[in-house]
């Protein structure tokens, strides 16, 4: 294991087991990482539809393939030293796959990645909208990917969205549940309000991680969230630029000199 890869995942453990929230950077390509690196980012969120976006220039439907993605990654980390954390939605499969997800993350260089507990991809003949595994099989996803991890530094952050999916009191169960199991931080969707945060708070020691819309940071730090997404601005800014340009030299706009 390459020093300076260790050296990232301590880093991103710095910022969990610090007392604020950080906002990390949604970075997609080597060049976003370096950027976000030298403006002081402590960490990187790689999204899967923001890698659909920059691998595949479709949107995030689930057929980004684990090597695609993994590939995504090892440029990035390659290009910067910015820690990774790297949405690796179900793990690509069962938790056979999951494994698989793991090794092949680990060795791209992620300093952290998040398996999720939804039905992914959609069944066929399904009614629309998002769906949960069982909180078995969610359990067992879990529990394989810490099997597969070759570096204990590495973090394995269960992700559910069970609280816009379920009743809060089986929400709070999967968190339970999740940490007993032994994940190093839950990530959380589907909350918009503190309220939640603090039966999650009572309900779990761990570092939590998510997308809670336009909370303030230091009421999110204060309940124990670390990691804070703000969305996906930078390639949303990125796509406007790039068809901006080509749109006014399509015109006639001549580049300046």
């Amino acid at each position: 294991m390459p020093a300076s890869l260790s050296a990232r995942r301590a880093r991103f453990r710095a910022v969990l087991q610090g007392p604020d929230c950080r906002h990390p950077a949604s970075v997609f390509d080597p060049l976003s990482a370096r950027i976000a690196e030298d403006l002081g980012f402590e960490l990187g969120m790689v999204a899967g539809s923001t890698a659909s976006l920059a691998v595949l220039g479709a949107p995030d439907l689930v057929v980004l393939t684990l090597s695609e993605l993994a590939e995504q990654v090892r440029r990035m980390a390659r290009a910067s030293a910015l820690p990774l954390l790297v949405d690796a939605d179900h793990g690509y499969g069962n938790a056979l796959s999951v494994m698989r997800t793991v090794q092949e993350l680990e060795g791209a260089g992620a300093a952290g990645l998040t398996i999720e507990d939804t039905a992914l991809p959609a069944p066929f003949g399904g009614q629309g909208g998002a769906a949960l595994l069982p909180l078995e099989e969610g359990l067992g996803k879990l529990r394989a990917a810490m099997a597969a991890r070759q570096d204990p530094s590495l973090v394995i952050a269960a992700r559910t969205g069970a609280f816009a999916l379920e009743p809060e009191a089986a929400a709070l169960a999967r968190v339970r549940a999740y940490s007993e199991a032994g994940a190093d931080a839950v990530f959380l969707t589907g909350i918009t309000r503190l309220e939640p945060l603090r039966a999650v708070r009572d309900a779990t020691a761990l570092p939590v991680l998510g997308f809670f819309g336009a909370l303030d940071a230091a009421a999110l730090g204060a309940l124990g969230v670390r990691v804070a997404l703000q969305g996906h601005q930078p390639m949303l800014a990125a796509i406007g630029a790039v068809r901006d340009t080509l749109a006014a030299l399509r015109a006639g706009t001549p580049p300046p000199r």
